[in-house]
């Protein structure tokens, strides 16, 4: 990518957008104020401010329809305080105003760029194939935090750049463990896809082995009764002594949470580029997950993790019980997970998403180049 002017030199006046120069709209769930997970879209927010942009952000209203509203309501209102738009794409309703929002902003002149979010798009693409072709091939640029979604989606749009989900990684302290505690943390929602049973299910199948193993659990309820269901599940499988809840955490307390344990579990069913598994390998936690979507794409099985099939139970237990058994293999994960993660610090991604979004601005202010 050719080099992009610093934010001060985009900072001039445009005939058909006034005073907009280097700043952005980024459409998204700002949720974490009002109680609801901190989105990556949060973070993007605060860095490009602290890179000289001008952020409008949207939205952080908790409804669904709400939100929808609000977010079309503040890109048409504040049109004339942003140059070039991100939104944060999802399957299912969340796509429907996302498509909306691009018709709206063509309409406005003004360009845009998506983000690529959700295990379930491609099967949702699939379904609304003419939808999804339109708002991709009308972005000035699409990307993805994965090679999952960019392949996934190739045939809508074929050339979708990679920007990984970024965490500080002075946030997430790093702990050697050169021998892992059969202490196990689980962190996500309890809900469905992420299927909390089967990690009671695999501490059920180690529970004969290893006599002290425990098994945090932290995460809110999402209120579809899998958080019932996996208390239940504890009870039947006589395991109920060795789970610990504790409910949702801010995202300031998870690299607490996290050194709580030696290995990091995670079973969901649908996933694409999941924030926690960065974090457990930014903390030097053995990481332990099922493969659904893009999580064989985070990094290389073997070196930096261990997988396991979706609903493998089994194959959890035995990844498991290679890192208490081989110190040597649990130390090299750890060391190699943080090495790995190094390249997702945010200072790097986002001066990419400086580049990006400044490129947008550039072509959009040129009349040979304009955006159509």
């Amino acid at each position: 990518m050719a080099p992009i002017a610093p934010v001060e030199e985009l900072c001039v006046e445009t005939d058909r957008a006034p005073g907009t120069a280097a700043s952005v709209l980024i459409a998204g769930n700002f949720l974490s104020a009002s109680g609801g997970n901190r989105g990556v879209c949060e973070d993007l927010a605060e860095h490009l401010e602290g890179l000289g942009w001008r952020v409008v952000v949207t939205s952080r209203r908790m409804g669904r329809y709400e939100r929808a509203a609000d977010i079309l309501y503040t890109a048409w209102s504040r049109r004339r305080d942003y140059a070039v738009a991100q939104i944060d794409l999802f399957s299912g309703p969340a796509f429907f105003w996302a498509l909306a929002l691009g018709w709206l902003l063509r309409s406005l002149g003004k360009p845009y760029i998506l983000t690529l979010h959700g295990g379930n798009l491609p099967a949702f693409g699939r379904c609304w194939p003419r939808f999804t072709g339109w708002l991709l091939r009308r972005a000035y640029a699409v990307t993805a935090p994965s090679g999952y979604l960019a392949d996934a989606l190739q045939t809508f749009r074929p050339e979708i750049e990679i920007l990984p989900n970024a965490i500080d990684l002075a946030a997430y302290p790093f702990r050697w463990r050169k021998r892992a505690a059969p202490r196990l943390v689980w962190l996500r929602a309890f809900h469905e896809i992420y299927d909390p049973e089967l990690a009671v299910r695999t501490l059920a199948i180690l529970a004969p082995e290893f006599s002290d193993i425990r098994l945090l659990m932290a995460g809110p309820d999402k209120g579809d009764g899998s958080y019932e269901r996996t208390q239940a599940l504890a009870r039947s499988l006589g395991v109920a002594a060795r789970l610990e809840y504790a409910g949702r955490i801010p995202k300031s307390e998870v690299a607490a949470w996290i050194d709580r344990g030696d290995i990091f579990l995670n079973t969901s069913k649908i996933d694409n580029h999941p924030v926690t598994l960065l974090e457990a390998m930014a903390c030097g936690a053995c990481v332990v997950s099922t493969r659904p979507g893009g999580v064989p794409y985070l990094a290389d099985d073997g070196a930096h993790y261990l997988l396991a099939a979706v609903g493998d139970a089994e194959g959890l237990a035995d990844a498991i019980r290679k890192l208490l058994r081989r110190p040597e293999l649990a130390a090299n994960l750890s060391r190699q997970a943080r090495l790995h993660v190094e390249s997702c610090d945010w200072p790097a991604v986002a001066t990419r998403w400086h580049s990006l979004l400044a490129g947008a601005i550039e072509k959009y202010s040129n009349p040979k180049g304009i955006y159509v």
